[in-house]
């Protein structure tokens, strides 16, 4: 990028993170929200990851893996941490990490019960700001976990809001700011605003501590903080010295991050200073608990401030190489605000001038979340299995036991650091194309990551998720890949990073070779396995490799990843090509086993098909043991994944390879089973794109008659994830004496068969809505203005697909837009998120309400759900007629016309 005029502060700083000139990503929010609970932590002997290292312990026990706290700050290898801890007099312990209930604790699943909000963020960290609501009366920790165990999964949950400690707005705001003076000069500003009725104290410790590395098997030099002339110096032998300087001379509380042995394990060998020394010396008034030598490996420092009703006051500490010398509140203020203001200009550029305010605030706080969701992630999994005293290369029945191989050492995008604070696959190829947005070097290096050598097991495939790394997420790797390059090519006037693509492009043909040879039961393009995450979508679980009857479950959405994944990496093929005709043959290869994917979708098995003539619509098939085939009935989010797999081709890429196009028409004459489901009329339109499906036009209008009824799948917010239509007419599957169902619930699930609070029936996801409309787009530029559909259906009016793609996208968008009376949807009519203090502060939640629009789930889970920075931004000043005449691949155009 030019350094010019027009290039911004935050663009420069990019540039330069980018090409190694300056480290301005080394430090950043790489702190977990939630490092207790997790399998990286649990050394337990049956597994049981939430009981083995709780909340209750985590004050007390040092970690192994990572660190977590509020609103933390490390490097980007985490040896030292810098977060918030708080007191308000009246809590019976100091507050140091958010409190939320475990799995076995939520009546719908884990949950953190804090309100806390990311609200702004730059991708070099050299901005952040987040605010934390912090009651003044005591938390209720004991009362949130009694009720919630209380209630049943057909009632609420029990929220912080509903024990009434918000009541006459008795809180703190706690406005945390970072602010980067250079790469290696951090200045936090944390600014209390008192919005009770009442002056109230609250006591401020921003806190420094190193990561315990020396502790363990492999013990490292032991790091060391200090008080020097009213500072702190931090010395670390890989990292170096640092200084920890903290405006107005606080007291300086000195411990050890070393496990409270006795407390947690009735030992009297652990010692005298250990990890929750600050909480009981803060809260206990035990003044011995800390080090009078003012020495050790964790220190606080005692801020208190009295602050008046609708009054503020802050803190101001500065972490760097030197100590901080004459450094003024004035001086500390000014490159604070100059760095909001650059982050202010970043986003000008970032985000389209067509956009409204509303939506730019969006915008901008969904990103902010993705930024500050960026973790520090930790996992050498045969060392962990060494420490359950297991051999690695014989590990057994345990969990993560083929999973050896795998070291972690990096700095992920996380779905949620609390909820989440471990990658899923599928999350985090959605979430590199909403990075993209802003930092594309980011987004390219998380797509690297999965699939490189230290994560991708030498078997080709690409580790799940923690809890078990062999499972298996949707695989949209090169989809979100082939996109990235798209958006980046387009961003930089038509130049694409050919190096990177073709460096991914390896390795993803191995993992899809994965697919193909572990996924494929009967070698006949039609695939199982579960694809984890639309599993409780059915009447059963569909990971089980047991099914009810026996048999095999032929998957309709299973097929349709495999169809994207084969059209994407004939794309990346094809881009490829330009620069080496190599890669014509393997376009070709990827071209023929897309249609046999589509010979095996419309193959009969036994005397059905995936798709169903009487209905109009994809269902997956039980294939049972005496060689009847059932249809599983159910319209769902299963059903509808086969529009993801519609990709056109432009014409111009194609013209480049005439003997490519003259191979794939000698294939499909040559394959009369071929022929019948790729015929001309559905793989090419007029201008001569080009158009993968495997589905006709009169398929097509069958499933987008379902797709945009208000009674089945279109909801004021999006698409649903099952049919509205199950609500009255569940469906139903008898087998061994009991009856299995699937009923249209449009909030949480009222079924723990699938643990935690994931819900696939009824609520509304963004990553399957951005398939579709991706898909709608695609479709769009194969057929052109002439074809129409009615949007709703049944409203007389008519759309083109780009209009109901865009209709579709706004729907999406409104769920996080205030409405007249000041609601937004998201926020499922509290209405204290209505009034003044809350009302600019949005949360991403995971799913949404299918009939409201309410958020669900986890309730920070930006992670895909920053896709919604990503759809205004796309459509704002386009049309379809723009759309058609760029003949962007079936890809989002806009993005050309919004240089950075």
């Amino acid at each position: 990028m030019a350094d010019t005029e027009t290039t911004g502060a935050e663009q420069r700083r990019l540039r330069d993170a980018d090409t190694g000139a300056a480290a301005w990503r080394r430090w950043g929010p790489y702190v977990s929200d939630r490092q207790w609970g997790t399998v990286r932590e649990d050394f337990s002997a049956g597994g049981d990851a939430w009981s083995y290292l709780s909340h209750d312990m985590a004050r007390s026990r040092a970690y192994r893996w990572g660190e977590d706290g509020i609103a933390g700050f490390c490097d980007d290898e985490q040896w030292l941490c810098l977060a918030v801890s708080l007191w308000n007099g009246r809590d019976p312990i100091l507050k140091e990490r958010f409190f939320g209930l475990t799995n076995g604790e939520g009546n719908h699943g884990e949950d953190v019960k804090e309100y806390y909000f990311y609200v702004d963020g730059t991708p070099t960290h050299s901005y952040m700001r987040m605010v934390y609501k912090y009651p003044q009366a005591e938390f209720p920790y004991a009362d949130l976990v009694a009720v919630n165990g209380s209630r049943s999964r057909q009632e609420f949950e029990y929220e912080l809001i509903d024990t009434g400690v918000f009541a006459e707005d008795r809180y703190f705001d706690v406005v945390v700011e970072y602010a980067k003076a250079g790469p290696e000069d951090i200045r936090a500003r944390i600014t209390v605003h008192n919005r009770g009725p009442r002056e109230a104290t609250l006591r401020v410790l921003p806190t420094l501590w190193f990561r315990n590395v020396w502790s363990w098997d492999r013990p490292a030099p032991k790091p060391s903080l200090r008080e020097v002339d009213g500072s702190v110096e931090a010395v670390h032998e890989q990292l170096g010295t640092r200084w920890l300087t903290c405006l107005g001379a606080p007291p300086l509380l000195f411990t050890e991050n070393e496990t409270n042995a006795e407390r947690v394990f009735g030992r009297q060998d652990g010692g005298r200073y250990v990890k929750d020394a600050v909480d009981r010396y803060v809260v206990h008034g035990e003044t011995g608990a800390v080090n009078p030598g003012h020495t050790g490996t964790k220190v606080a420092a005692d801020f208190t401030l009295t602050v008046p009703s609708g009054g503020s006051a802050a803190v101001r500490v500065r972490l760097g190489e030197e100590p901080a010398t004459g450094l003024t509140e004035a001086a500390f203020d000014e490159l604070i605000e100059r760095r909001r203001a650059e982050a202010d200009e970043f986003y000008d550029q970032a985000l389209a001038a067509q956009l409204s305010e509303p939506q730019r605030q969006v915008a901008r706080q969904s990103l902010a979340g993705l930024l500050w969701s960026k973790q520090y992630y930790g996992y050498d999994v045969e060392r962990w299995l060494t420490g359950h005293g297991l051999d690695p290369l014989a590990a057994g029945p345990v969990r993560n036991g083929e999973w050896f191989h795998m070291i972690s050492h990096d700095v992920i995008s996380m779905p949620d650091k609390w909820e989440y604070p471990w990658f899923a696959a599928w999350d985090l190829g959605f979430q590199s194309v909403a990075l993209s947005m802003v930092d594309v070097g980011l987004a390219k290096s998380q797509l690297n990551l999965l699939l490189s050598r230290r994560f991708m097991h030498p078997n080709g495939q690409i580790p799940a998720y923690e809890w078990n790394f062999g499972d298996v997420n949707p695989p949209v790797h090169a989809w979100a890949a082939h996109l990235v390059y798209e958006l980046d090519k387009a961003r930089n006037g038509g130049e694409g990073d050919h190096a990177w693509l073709e460096s991914i492009f390896q390795q993803l043909a191995r993992n899809l070779s994965w697919w193909v040879n572990r996924k494929d039961a009967d070698g006949n393009n039609v695939f199982q396995g579960g694809f984890l995450g639309l599993d409780n979508i059915g009447v059963f679980d569909r990971n089980s490799t047991t099914l009810p009857g026996g048999g095999t479950l032929d998957q309709a959405d299973g097929t349709a990843w495999m169809a994207l994944y084969c059209q994407s990496m004939l794309q990346i093929a094809l881009e490829l090509s330009v620069h080496d005709p190599i890669y014509v043959e393997q376009a070709q290869a990827y071209f023929e086993h897309f249609a046999w994917i589509a010979v095996a979708v419309n193959r009969k098995t036994g005397n059905a098909t995936l798709w169903d003539e009487e209905d109009g619509f994809f269902y997956d098939l039980l294939r049972l043991p005496d060689g009847e085939a059932r249809h599983m009935r159910i319209r769902s989010m299963v059903g509808l994944l086969p529009l993801a797999a519609a990709t056109v081709y432009d014409p111009a890429l194609v013209a480049r390879f005439p003997q490519l196009l003259a191979n794939a028409r000698d294939f499909v004459s040559r394959h009369p089973s071929v022929s019948s489901v790729l015929t001309p009329g559905r793989m090419a339109g007029e201008d001569g794109e080009h158009l993968l499906a495997f589905f006709d036009e009169d398929r097509l209008r069958r499933i987008l008659a379902r797709l945009l009824d208000p009674g089945e799948f279109l909801s004021g917010y999006g698409i649903r994830s099952l049919s509205r239509h199950h609500a009255d007419h569940p469906f139903e599957f008898p087998v061994g004496g009991e009856t299995l169902r699937v009923s249209y619930l449009p909030a949480e699930s009222d079924s723990g068969l699938f643990g935690g609070n994931s819900n696939w029936r009824g609520p509304i996801w963004f990553p399957v809505n951005m398939l579709i409309v991706r898909s709608l787009l695609n479709l769009y530029v194969g057929y052109g203005d002439d074809f129409t559909v009615e949007c709703p259906t049944g409203s007389g009016n008519r759309m083109t697909l780009f209009e109901v793609a865009r209709e579709i996208s706004d729907r999406l968008t409104g769920i996080f837009l205030p409405g007249a009376d000041g609601h937004r949807p998201c926020n499922g009519g509290q209405q204290i998120f209505a009034t003044e203090h809350w009302r600019d502060l949005i949360t991403f939640s995971e799913y949404f309400h299918g009939d409201n629009g309410a958020g669900l789930g986890a309730s920070h889970q930006t992670g895909w759900t920053a896709l919604v920075a990503l759809l205004p931004n796309l459509f704002a000043g386009l049309s379809g007629h723009e759309l058609l005449e760029h003949r962007m691949s079936g890809l989002f155009p806009s993005a050309g016309d919004q240089k950075q």
